[in-house]
């Protein structure tokens, strides 16, 4: 007579081995498990953007978007393309099929765009990305009764703290760029035979940083940076010589005066100025770790802030992974109990010990195979293995 269980009545050592095996490898893979949110995910997809300047959206779609499109359309194992086209930047997105190597498309598609030497000259190279996933363990708010400026060292000090720590992945938002308000009168542009677009091409030609708005009424951008920021400095940028030698400036024809932070950049808690630093997991980072480590660093910077300054976690998604693995934990003691409890009653303490035994051998060998597999702990493997622990308690007491 042969199958499984005839083979383990006739040799009870080996079924003794089994069972210490695998509570063995249980012990030793459930220390090791990573816990996060969501499983991991692959994605699909590349994009690849293309900044043009003071270029239109037209100029985008026409100069950009129609020229680069085919040739990524080309590569294989594109599925979908799609693509945007704004004032100064162009975007494309690319699809590919289901379990294709993301690393190959995304040379291919920088092997495609290699060959196009046609892009017009002002258009800067384009850039290519990798999709990737980004499981979010909390967002952190820095706020307090300082300026802007203060705010966004404490939250680079903070995630330099995080980054030492081990904790790779933190994008810091609400830092906005200080505006600088330059108000010409139409008589001061008439008087001195100028245009907006003169002045914001002047003011441009002396800031050396990212683009920070739009010149209202020119088709113009104006940028800041570190060479002329301040209002002072801008002022004295100059326009063009008179006839006496002397330097006709901006301050000469503009009022300029700082205006401020635009509010569509910067982060408010009501009327106070905030940051937010949002903390994702590292690919091979345990969400409750990286969780405790964000606690640990947030409270550490918390004692010597300014007063007013406070760092506080909002969103956190630990909560709800340990509030999940409380509950297998809790379902599988009462299921324990049960278990033992009736078989007690009814049968023998022997017969209620080594029925009930099959509850906690079950989970820690599938946590071996979990381990082994590459699974982790997540919000859908815990309600799998929660719904299994059901099914297993049933089984042992019938």
């Amino acid at each position: 007579m042969g199958g499984i269980i005839p083979f383990f009545t006739r040799h009870r050592t080996a079924a003794n081995l089994l069972l210490i095996l695998m509570v063995a490898l249980g012990l030793m893979a459930a220390p090791n498990m990573r816990a996060q949110f969501f499983p991991d995910v692959v994605v699909d997809n590349v994009s690849v953007t293309v900044a043009w300047e003071g270029a239109s959206a037209e100029d985008m779609d026409a100069g950009i978007v129609q020229l680069v499109e085919p040739a990524l359309l080309a590569v294989e194992g594109v599925t979908e393309a799609r693509a945007t086209s704004r004032k100064g930047s162009a975007a494309m997105t690319l699809e590919f099929e289901p379990g294709w190597d993301m690393g190959r498309a995304a040379n291919e598609v920088e092997a495609a765009l290699g060959q196009i030497t046609d892009l017009p000259e002002d258009a800067e190279e384009p850039v290519v990305r990798r999709g990737a996933w980004r499981d979010r363990v909390t967002d952190v708010v820095i706020t307090g009764p300082v300026g802007a400026e203060q705010l966004a060292r404490i939250a680079d000090e903070f995630v330099a703290r995080l980054f030492a720590a081990g904790v790779t992945r933190a994008t810091v938002s609400g830092v906005a760029v200080p505006e600088t308000r330059v108000e010409v009168p139409a008589h001061a542009l008439v008087a001195h035979d100028l245009s907006m677009a003169e002045i914001a091409a002047a003011i441009a030609a002396r800031v050396d940083a990212d683009p920070a708005g739009d010149v209202t009424g020119a088709n113009a951008r104006l940028r800041t940076g570190t060479e002329a920021r301040s209002p002072a400095e801008i002022a004295a940028i100059p326009l063009r010589l008179r006839p006496d030698g002397t330097a006709l400036t901006i301050g000469d024809v503009a009022t300029v005066r700082a205006g401020g932070f635009d509010r569509g950049l910067a982060y408010y808690v009501g009327d106070t100025p905030a940051v937010t630093v949002r903390v994702d997991r590292p690919a091979e980072g345990d969400a409750l770790d990286v969780q405790a480590k964000v606690e640990q660093i947030a409270g550490e910077m918390l004692r010597r802030l300014p007063e007013g300054v406070v760092i506080e976690l909002v969103r956190t998604r630990s909560e709800a992974i340990s509030s999940r693995l409380t509950m297998l934990l809790d379902n599988a003691a009462t299921g324990l109990a049960l278990v033992v409890g009736l078989l007690f009653l009814f049968l023998n303490a022997r017969t209620a010990f080594w029925v009930a035994a099959g509850i906690p051998v079950a989970m820690l060998a599938a946590l071996a195979l979990m381990y082994a597999a590459g699974l982790t702990l997540n919000m859908i493997s815990l309600f799998a293995i929660i719904i299994t622990l059901g099914i297993v308690v049933d089984d042992a007491i019938v």
